[in-house]
């Protein structure tokens, strides 16, 4: 097999005893996959490893293998480095810009080495050393790629993981980033054991009561531009307080407006706890999304992308992104 990963990486998981695992804010599918299956990975060469994320795993995945062994506690994280002996690393997981490692990314950002592997082709580079691949249909894509290189056997939790985070970031192997090389590692997946039916009934039939109330919610916002080629959808934080949702309650809502028929991009502007607004957009067909989220300081892939503002309403902002997107469509 050719090798894809740079040699350094290699070298340095290679050499190291301990591991710090962490990735973006409220993770989705793919951060959490990878995350997780990675440190059994590590774990299965005989590696300690510390499972970092800055706040509890959401409901929504609280099915994922390993999951209650992630650990918000910076303390904990602390001495857990402190009594590594000097052999510790620390891997960033798709995550695409500094700024998302959360709250306490000044104190990550000092665990050295700082390895980063991400597939998000506006990456804001960051660490030490990086593995940044675009072509990749997800982060764990490359983790699986990084542990064939490593010579690992998968258990069947990191298999488990691994397929979820591929599978999250593909729409099910729908999206346009799924290539054959992506389906032929998903086999080997299931091939380790993997159920794709297991997978698909605990990520799309998993709905709580006040998520499906916040759904009702978010779709009566539906609004439409451009002949109904562009379509938005809004939450507010007092539709999360009304519901009883969290926030990882509305990932997947806006896959709903960009089922239309007639919808070229979707747009998701989501109210935040400190004051933001966080933009998703996904698009079909010869739409680049990237390319606008990249003019708001966000990044992201050519059918999925996203970014946040601050100072401004939400109003003002879906103007400003309405007129960002008409001028794509043109």
């Amino acid at each position: 097999m050719m090798k894809v990963v740079p040699e350094e990486i290699i070298k340095i998981i290679q050499g190291a005893d301990s591991f710090v695992l962490m990735t973006h804010l409220h993770p989705d599918g793919d951060a959490l996959g990878s995350l997780l299956g990675l440190a059994e990975i590590l774990e299965g060469f005989g590696k300690k490893v510390f499972r970092y994320l800055e706040e509890p795993v959401s409901p929504l995945y609280d099915f994922l293998p390993g999951c209650t062994l992630a650990k918000t506690d910076l303390v904990a994280l602390h001495n857990f480095v402190a009594t590594a002996n000097g052999k510790v690393a620390s891997i960033s997981l798709d995550c695409g810009d500094r700024d998302r490692l959360g709250r306490e990314k000044r104190n990550l950002l000092k665990l050295n080495p700082l390895l980063v592997i991400d597939h998000h082709r506006g990456h804001q580079e960051f660490g030490d050393f990086r593995w940044i691949d675009s072509a990749r249909s997800s982060t764990g894509e490359m983790v699986y790629e990084l542990a064939m290189e490593l010579g690992a056997e998968l258990s069947s939790a990191a298999a488990f993981n691994i397929y979820v985070a591929i599978s999250t970031d593909t729409g099910s192997f729908h999206y346009e980033n799924t290539s054959p090389r992506t389906l032929r590692i998903a086999a080997d997946l299931v091939e380790c054991g993997v159920r794709p039916e297991e997978v698909a009934e605990q990520v799309y039939d998993n709905f709580t009561l006040q998520r499906l109330h916040l759904m009702e919610q978010v779709l009566a916002t539906l609004e439409l531009f451009e002949c109904n080629q562009l379509a938005f959808i809004t939450v507010t934080r007092k539709m999360f307080e009304e519901c009883g949702a969290e926030v990882g309650d509305v990932e997947g809502f806006i896959n709903y407006p960009r089922a239309l028929r007639s919808v070229k991009v979707a747009g998701f502007f989501k109210e935040t706890q400190d004051g933001g607004v966080s933009v998703s957009l996904r698009a079909k067909g010869g739409c680049d999304v990237a390319e606008v989220a990249a003019l708001f300081g966000g990044g992201g892939h050519r059918n999925a992308a996203g970014f946040r503002f601050f100072n401004k309403d939400l109003q003002q902002m879906k103007k400003l992104v309405l007129d960002a997107l008409v001028k794509v469509l043109e």
